[in-house]
C-alpha cells in the first residue's frame, strides 16, 4: 500500500510540474525535477509491469495453466 501512496505522490507532482509549465514556464531546476521524476516514474511503472508479467499464466483448452515465458525482442 506504501508504493501506491508513494505513486501517487509522484504522479500528483509531474501533473503540477507539468501544468505550471503550460501556464508559465519551468525554471531550469524544476525542468531537472520533472526529468528525474518521469524517470522514476518509468522505472516504477516498467517493474510493477514486468512483476505483473511474472505472475501471469496461460490456460490451455485442456486446462492447464503454462507461466508466460520471457521473449527478447529480435
Amino acid at each position: 500500500m506504501e508504493l501506491d501512496f508513494d505513486m501517487e505522490k509522484l504522479i500528483s507532482r509531474i501533473n503540477e510540474l507539468a501544468n505550471k509549465k503550460k501556464r508559465e514556464g519551468l525554471r531550469p531546476e524544476e525542468l531537472e525535477e520533472q526529468q528525474m521524476l518521469r524517470q522514476e516514474y518509468l522505472e516504477i511503472f516498467r517493474g510493477n509491469f514486468k512483476n505483473q508479467l511474472a505472475h501471469t499464466k496461460i490456460q490451455t483448452p485442456d486446462g492447464k495453466l503454462h507461466p508466460l515465458k520471457y521473449m527478447p525482442m529480435q
